[in-house]
């Protein structure tokens, strides 16, 4: 069934609501490996509400998502293929998000293959709904990119208070907030990390909606120019933390949810 004929919401699909013990559990894993990306799907879920679902079916309903689900493209092969954007110019989103994913090992079907970990497709719900919150999970690597929020567990915790005003799901603004406390305790540092989390809230607050955008049109922007018409501020606090995590003996490599030692 084409993608533009399936329900809005399938019969199976369930409102978790807020499932508390279910998110320390999980967060939990996570503290212990921060890759163990399957438990952040796990912590989503527990905490998907009707905000979530009221933004999705917007979206599916306006002329963009119609038009998008009409297309049916899929948005991981199409930034995985890296010979597509060979015409881009450098200063372009594409060749920010190549290099962004190359130095950092990753593709966007990894991303994909993480999320299935936690749930096999075949145990999804087949509606119009699904594809709007796996275009959310797709988009996530042009977050970082779009925002210069690095890898780093500071980082990945302040892109997270970004994405909690994108698709205001709980569970996402429960790690960013928990994760910056995880941090401050392992790490002992003075750097303001709850300000990072505060201030990545409010870039994405008046932020444009990164994943309600043509993908493969904003691929082909200058990214400055993209930044400025999604309205996309610098992450000034994240960037004054890490250098006063650096002044502490603390490196970006070294920041991690269960433990930073000063070199």
């Amino acid at each position: 069934m084409a993608l533009i004929d399936l329900p809005l919401v399938a019969p199976e699909r369930k409102i978790s609501g807020l499932r508390p013990l279910k998110v320390l559990h999980h967060f939990g894993k996570l503290v212990e490996d921060k890759e163990d990306t399957a438990q952040v799907f796990h912590i989503i879920e527990a905490t998907k509400g009707k905000r979530s679902l009221a933004q999705a079916h917007g979206f599916i309903r306006s002329e963009e998502g119609q038009r998008f689900m009409a297309e049916s493209i899929s948005i991981p092969a199409m930034l995985d293929d890296h010979d597509r954007w060979a015409d881009c110019g450098p200063q372009s989103v594409a060749a920010h998000y190549i290099a962004f994913m190359k130095r950092e090992g990753l593709s966007a079907a990894g991303l994909v293959a993480e999320s299935h970990k936690w749930a096999p497709p075949e145990s999804l719900p087949k509606d119009q709904t699904q594809w709007y919150f796996d275009r959310q999970r797709d988009t996530h690597d042009l977050f970082h990119v779009l925002t210069g929020y690095g890898r780093d567990a500071l980082g990945e915790a302040s892109l997270l208070g970004f994405t909690y005003e994108q698709n205001h799901n709980k569970g996402i603004l429960f790690i960013a907030y928990a994760g910056a406390r995880q941090i401050k305790k392992v790490s002992g540092t003075k750097a303001p990390l709850f300000a990072a989390i505060k201030e990545g809230r409010r870039l994405g607050r008046a932020a444009a909606k990164i994943a309600h955008q043509d993908i493969a049109a904003l691929m082909r922007e200058d990214i400055d120019a993209a930044r400025a018409r999604l309205n996309i501020g610098k992450p000034e606090v994240y960037r004054q933390c890490l250098a006063i995590l650096q002044g502490e003996g603390i490196t970006r490599e070294q920041l991690t949810l269960s433990g930073a030692q000063a070199a």
